[in-house]
């Protein structure tokens, strides 16, 4: 039964264009979203509303996986995305939702996610453990500036 909600609040030295590009274009997710020791596989990425995706993480250590997909609910250029997860596993059965919040300040982006629904089998912590490398990974992807 799903149940368990993860928030994270994050300030990126990045514009809001630049944070909402990452979490759309699917060569950026796969180099930041996968925690620390996982690859990612986009299968297929179609960022419009109603759009679908398609993804899967490996352990690089044991080499074992798994996909996930979802739905696009809401796209408001860089201010918001939300978006389902469900993964293909039946022993993580349920939707997870995840909303993205976009809100530019003065030295870059806030960014607030809320992911609700996570399987019972998935620890609330581990989650979070997770996000928290991504966003580690996504600042390194977003802030640099590199001249042409």
């Amino acid at each position: 039964m799903p149940k368990g909600t993860v928030r994270l609040h994050r300030v990126l030295r990045a514009s809001p264009e630049r944070v909402y590009r990452a979490f759309l274009d699917a060569d950026s997710m796969a180099k930041w979203l996968p925690p620390y020791g996982f690859t990612c596989r986009v299968h297929h990425l179609d960022a419009k509303v109603g759009g679908t995706y398609k993804m899967s993480f490996t352990n690089f250590s044991s080499g074992q996986g798994h996909s996930f997909g979802g739905v696009y609910r809401e796209l408001l250029p860089n201010e918001r995305i939300r978006y389902t997860d469900s993964f293909d596993d039946p022993n993580l059965p349920g939707e997870m939702e995840t909303t993205v919040t976009l809100k530019p300040v003065s030295c870059g982006t806030e960014v607030n996610i809320v992911q609700e629904g996570l399987p019972e089998a998935i620890p609330v912590e581990m989650c979070y453990l997770g996000w928290q490398e991504s966003l580690a990974q996504l600042a390194t992807l977003v802030e640099p500036v590199i001249p042409e």
